[in-house]
């Protein structure tokens, strides 16, 4: 795959400089990953406006951050506090003063550093004026948003990867199962199947607790004529899948084949509906108004969907307050759901690309409605 990290930070010293800084300090992991290619949980990175850049870890990853950024930035291994080497180190990008952090991912005991310590006067320097330190917003997952196809590629493999498992564990899937025992299986699934990770816990709701919509898999043993809400994700080189699939044990009661059927009259039209361009609010109405016409409209609470990247849960939305259009090049989840508390709920889930002439559809396990004897 070719190596896109120099463009990224190249788009990224645009942005920085549309903003009127003169660099950025990344604290969030993904964004750090996107932006350089180190995947550690321990770490800093600065990018200037004029293309530099720095990454600062410990000493747990000094051959994995030297294996993964190589010659993109500098690599600082600091043995003691991060922050320090920051210090240390950011003065030599000259021409540095307003400067940018994200405000959606620094804790505020690390604001108070930017306030307290990062100034020349602090690590031995003259005095002269510290840091501006100015609040930002969303600047490197406004990059993000735009899938490049080494990216999409491997989200296709994580949601190949999702369907093999799913396929596997429900062959196996019998009445009496505890709904912790069937994600147990799914997940040796999903890692011998060859996700790296699993993106967010698993969920596995049976009966009256599928009508929770992000239920915490219980001791609960399934039933026959219970719905089995499974809804899980894979990932592939640091990317996720995000899929869901409700089938019955046992066949389906007349009500429980109608409720689903207008799930997935609303997923199959939200999949081939939606497109780059549209705004988020007007993607979540075209399943939310399918199945408000049906007589469920109360019963879909949640949005339609959201991004899906290095993150599960990513720019853009697709929601009924989400003004922001939908990028050409994203990948968006395609969720609807109806719950009714006590009786249960479906939901099924797919990974949608939004390319510049419509929808490619990422998971391929089948839609309808499967039933476990």
């Amino acid at each position: 795959m070719a190596d896109r990290r120099p463009a990224r930070i190249a788009a990224l010293a645009d942005v920085i400089a549309r903003a009127g800084l003169d660099g950025l300090l990344l604290t969030s992991a993904p964004n750090i990953r996107y932006i350089t290619g180190f995947s550690g949980s321990s770490g800093l990175a600065f990018v200037s406006v004029r293309g530099e850049a720095l990454v600062v870890t410990d000493f747990r990853y000094q051959t994995q951050a030297a294996d993964e950024v190589g010659d993109l930035a500098r690599v600082i291994i600091e043995s003691q506090s991060l922050w320090s080497a920051l210090w240390q180190h950011l003065p030599s990008l000259a021409y540095v003063e307003v400067v940018g952090f994200e405000s959606a991912h620094l804790l505020h005991r690390d604001f108070q550093r930017l306030l307290d310590g990062a100034g020349p006067a602090a690590v031995g320097g003259s005095g002269a004026t510290r840091w501006q330190w100015r609040p930002t917003v969303d600047l490197v997952e406004g990059l993000r948003e735009r899938k490049d196809a080494d990216e999409l590629a491997r989200i296709r493999d994580a949601a190949d990867v999702a369907g093999r498992a799913l396929a596997r564990t429900l062959a196996d899937v019998r009445a009496g199962q505890t709904e912790l025992a069937i994600a147990g299986m799914l997940e040796r699934a999903l890692r011998e199947e060859g996700s790296e990770a699993f993106p967010f816990p698993t969920i596995v709701a049976s009966g009256p607790r599928s009508a929770l919509p992000h239920a915490a898999t219980s001791r609960r043993a399934v039933a026959r004529g219970d719905f089995l809400l499974l809804d899980f994700g894979a990932s592939v080189g640091g990317y996720c899948s995000d899929v869901t699939r409700t089938v019955t044990i046992g066949p389906p009661d007349g009500e429980q084949r109608e409720v689903y059927e207008v799930v997935r009259g609303a997923n199959e039209l939200a999949t081939a509906q939606v497109r780059a361009g549209m705004r988020g609010r007007d993607a979540d109405a075209v399943a939310r108004e399918y199945i408000d016409r049906r007589g469920y409209g109360e019963a879909f609470g949640h949005s339609l969907g959201h991004g899906l990247g290095l993150e599960v849960h990513e720019a853009p939305r697709l929601s009924r307050t989400a003004d922001a259009v939908l990028a050409a090049g994203a990948v968006v989840t395609i969720e609807p759901g109806i719950y009714r508390p006590g009786w249960g709920g479906v939901r099924i889930e797919d990974d949608v690309h939004l390319d510049a002439t419509g929808t490619d559809v990422l998971t391929r396990f089948p839609r309808d409605l499967l039933v476990i004897d």
